[in-house]
């Protein structure tokens, strides 16, 4: 898969994880995060993400033996650089493995994989992956110091973390706002300087996608827990039409605003 250089087409990752959290509520098979992951696919979704947690609050290891049988979209595995997940990918070999960094008391994912500082711990790890024939992702903050430690450790993908923008927006703190989109805009050019191919996601909704969507060096947008809430209201592949469309206009107008500062 190729980068989005240039303001090509956003590819849109669909996160099934809380699929899976609501058939746990009950601790029997429904609703079935595969079933979910195949309507996904049908309502143009280009890829599944699937956080393996520790715990095993959400997505569960038969999980992830169905969804590398029985769906055709790639697979992103996010996982924790521990040997028990390396263990799994390595089993399974999906089509990527996004590292994450994960605290068990955390609600969700709290910030970015400090990836300069765990240089030592994550290079064998991606080199495992890597030698797998694994594509492996970095989960980042907007930071070019961590946009660097990927490049020397050898992941091809790093996704950042829109965590702080989204919650400006919905806390209406407009500087702020300004200032977290500022700096994902940064660090997309940034990172495709460097050769990495850059990924995106945490908190995205209708209200926040749009500025993102139209970063024209993002190739990839992950987006989860607001999609399967608002199946709720719409249905799952009705949520995920729309958001496809929001993410299809915010990038054909961001492309449109290039073309006319180039002319």
């Amino acid at each position: 898969m190729s980068g989005a250089k240039g303001g090509g087409y956003l590819r849109l990752g669909v996160n099934i994880d809380h699929v899976a959290t609501i058939r746990n509520a009950r601790g029997n098979d429904h609703p079935d995060p595969v079933r979910a992951a195949k309507l996904a696919a049908e309502a143009g979704a280009d890829g599944i993400t699937a956080h393996l947690r520790e715990d095993r609050r959400h997505i569960r290891d038969d999980d992830i033996a169905r969804l590398m049988d029985e769906i055709g979209l790639p697979l992103n595995l996010e996982m924790a650089a521990t040997p028990e997940m390396l263990a799994i990918a390595l089993k399974h070999r999906p089509h990527a493995c996004c590292i994450v960094p994960e605290r068990r008391e955390e609600v969700t994912t709290e910030g970015g994989l400090d990836a300069a500082g765990l240089h030592n711990h994550l290079k064998p790890i991606i080199e495992q992956l890597r030698d797998a024939g694994i594509r492996v992702s970095l989960f980042i903050n907007a930071d070019k110091r961590q946009l660097e430690a990927a490049r020397s450790l050898g992941a091809p993908v790093v996704e950042l973390h829109t965590g702080s923008y989204c919650d400006a927006v919905l806390e209406r703190q407009s500087a702020k706002r300004d200032a977290e989109l500022a700096r994902l805009v940064a660090a997309a050019r940034d990172g495709a300087a460097l050769g990495l191919e850059v990924h995106a996601g945490h908190g995205l909704t209708f209200d926040t996608v749009g500025p993102v969507a139209a970063i024209p060096e993002l190739a990839e947008l992950n987006i989860g827990h607001f999609l399967i809430g608002e199946a709720i209201f719409t249905g799952l592949a009705e949520s995920i039409r729309i958001m496809r469309r929001a993410m299809d206009t915010a990038r054909a107008g961001g492309q449109a605003i290039l073309d006319r500062d180039a002319g």
